[in-house]
């Protein structure tokens, strides 16, 4: 391949990655509220996580939570217990939640709607676990953790956008590699992409652990921001709501796609969900069911309708 198709292959990967690098340094310079800027990066990250499993198998995770609480406890008790730089505890939050998807490798075996009440049930047994007041001397129990020592909001928000970069490149190079155009196949004949020589369990056991490293990376920043945080937060399934709902109205398979939605969504919910959620949860279920009835691809399907290129 020439060097002038090659840049023109990953261009589009590249702007975008320049254009959110440029967005969230800027942000916090006019827009004074940085842990909102954060929170939205945060959900940005497991929209983009989520998007790669489901956008590109079709694996769609309800228990996706998991792996983000996994990776903020891994990372919280690395810094309590092994004196290790916040960084590399971090990276450790992220491999933590790797290894739970290889123990949870098998619920690959299920499809549809088992495979996403399986998910759902072992985020919940992974909640119930932290959280038991037997463990509180390991876990906190129902107290949670504390990393106070390194609080560090400026330096876990740097974090938080290079997290967010490495999750839209690897969506990018999904979207671009073979690697990802044998995913696509398989989501959409695995028969006929068995017969063409892909790997169906490998892909798919890659897919699911990459996806799961990125919550993991995810949850070990985000407890870091917090420094003190309880099992509800880290657990709660309105995270993975939130990163399914965000992901599917921009649109799954694409790279802008979860950063539109997540983008819209959460600014939206920022306005008026939290000074008034009963009208918040109004229109995000109309959202929901207009989304499923006229747009099950999001709103980049609107574009992509009238020709458009999306990316």
């Amino acid at each position: 391949m020439s060097e002038l198709s090659l840049v023109q292959r990953w261009r589009p990967g590249l702007i975008v990655l320049v254009l959110l690098i440029a967005v969230f340094l800027l942000l916090p310079h006019v827009y004074g509220n940085e842990s909102l800027l954060f929170t939205l990066m945060t959900f940005i990250v497991l929209a983009q996580g989520l998007n790669l499993l489901y956008g590109f198998t079709g694996y769609l995770p309800f228990g996706y939570v998991g792996f983000f609480g996994c990776g903020a406890y891994a990372t919280s008790l690395l810094v309590l217990h092994s004196g290790l730089p916040v960084l590399l505890c971090v990276v450790g939050g992220g491999l933590a939640a790797v290894v739970m998807g290889l123990i949870l490798g098998p619920l690959l075996r299920l499809s549809g709607a088992y495979f996403s009440i399986a998910s759902l049930a072992a985020s919940q047994i992974l909640y119930f676990v932290v959280s038991n007041t037997n463990l509180a001397d390991i876990t906190g129990g129902p107290y949670g953790l504390k990393i106070e020592q390194v609080y560090a909001p400026t330096a876990s928000y740097n974090t938080m956008l290079g997290v967010l970069v490495l999750a839209t490149a690897l969506a990018a190079w999904f979207r671009r590699s073979a690697f990802g155009m044998g995913l696509r196949a398989m989501k959409q004949d695995p028969v006929s992409a068995a017969m063409a020589g892909i790997n169906i369990v490998r892909a798919r056991l890659i897919t699911w652990l990459i996806s799961a490293g990125v919550a993991g990376l995810a949850g070990g920043v985000y407890a870091w921001n917090l420094s003190v945080f309880y099992p509800e937060a880290v657990f709660t399934l309105q995270i993975s709501v939130f990163a399914i709902v965000f992901s599917l109205f921009g649109g799954v398979g694409t790279v802008i796609g979860p950063i539109i939605g997540a983008s819209v969504l959460y600014s939206l919910y920022s306005a008026i969900g939290i000074s008034t959620p009963q009208y918040f949860q109004l229109i995000y279920g109309l959202l929901i069911v207009l989304l499923v009835l006229f747009m099950p691809g999001g709103v980049l399907s609107l574009f992509a309708r009238r020709g458009v290129r999306v990316f």
